[in-house]
């Protein structure tokens, strides 16, 4: 009875160790990188235009992708979204910011995103200001 279970465990070692090791190697998990499609138009100067952005690592055709990397990752707080909209019930001076208009659509933290910007009160202006230089500053 020994003799057989010492035998069996021989085998079941020998056979462990004939397999290779790519076997019970983990494969490599690739973080997911955040990619935006930033466009925007009537912004009245030369930030006009669709962008892509790439961060972890940095990349893209944003004309200042490492800068817009680190304000999102700046901006971006446990439990705070940077695209989230302005609440509805937020009291927001009457003012106008200009033309100016954004859309940015993508994925951020593994989250989907789909946010529109404008500059058409005092939250909308502040909410388009927190997140320059991914979106152009205007003089407006």
């Amino acid at each position: 009875m020994l003799r057989r279970l010492a035998l069996t465990a021989f085998a079941s070692v020998a056979a462990l160790s004939a397999l290779p090791a790519t076997a019970h190697a983990a494969t490599d998990v690739v973080a997911p990188t955040d990619r935006l499609t930033v466009t925007v138009t009537g912004s009245g100067g030369t930030g006009d235009g669709t962008y892509e952005l790439n961060c972890h690592p940095t990349g893209g055709t944003h004309p200042d992708a490492a800068d817009a990397c680190a304000r999102l990752d700046e901006v971006t707080v446990w439990g705070t979204d940077p695209f989230a909209p302005v609440a509805p019930d937020a009291m927001c001076t009457m003012q106008y910011g200009g033309p100016a208009t954004a859309h940015i659509t993508g994925t951020w933290q593994g989250r989907p995103v789909d946010a529109t910007y404008d500059r058409s009160n005092g939250c909308e202006i502040g909410r388009w200001d927190a997140l320059v230089p991914v979106l152009p500053a205007t003089s407006a």
